[in-house]
């Protein structure tokens, strides 16, 4: 299974409630996900297990990634599952699992995506998905920790 797995952790200044919050508060998610430059429009969004946000990343370039996610684990305070792909179905989707814990005066945040084989997980790699995830958690703490 690890050679389809990228496996992100940082540890957050804000703590876990704050960093739940902006996981799972409609108005808040779309603020911070993607890497630094991106942004995110919502088609439709419903962060509850069963539920679903679609969205556009929009890149720095105005490149627009069709984006889904699928949840299908909501524990909280800490963990949050979900299915993340494209929307149209043409490819397995991604597994992603993200555990909050708290650390110290912050929290210990862990991302694990299981792509659908290694090959995927090479592709990722090579495009640099490990950084821009972390870009990404960066914007995630700052946020959480501004509110």
């Amino acid at each position: 299974m690890q050679d389809c797995q990228l496996t992100l952790t940082r540890i957050m200044q804000a703590a876990p409630a704050k960093l739940w919050r902006c996981w799972t508060d409609p108005a808040l998610l779309p603020l911070w996900f993607g890497p630094d430059g991106y942004s995110c429009q919502t088609i439709e969004i419903d962060l509850r297990e069963g539920g679903q946000w679609r969205f556009d990343m929009i890149a720095p370039d105005g490149t627009v990634f069709p984006n889904r996610h699928r949840y299908t684990a909501h524990e909280p305070p800490g963990r949050i599952e979900f299915l993340m792909d494209s929307g149209n179905d043409a490819a397995a989707p991604m597994q992603v699992a993200v555990v909050i814990e708290p650390s110290g005066s912050g929290s210990r945040l862990t991302q694990t995506i299981t792509l659908p084989n290694a090959e995927a997980r090479q592709t990722a790699i090579g495009f640099g998905a490990e950084k821009l995830g972390m870009q990404t958690l960066g914007k995630l703490d700052a946020l959480a920790s501004s509110l």
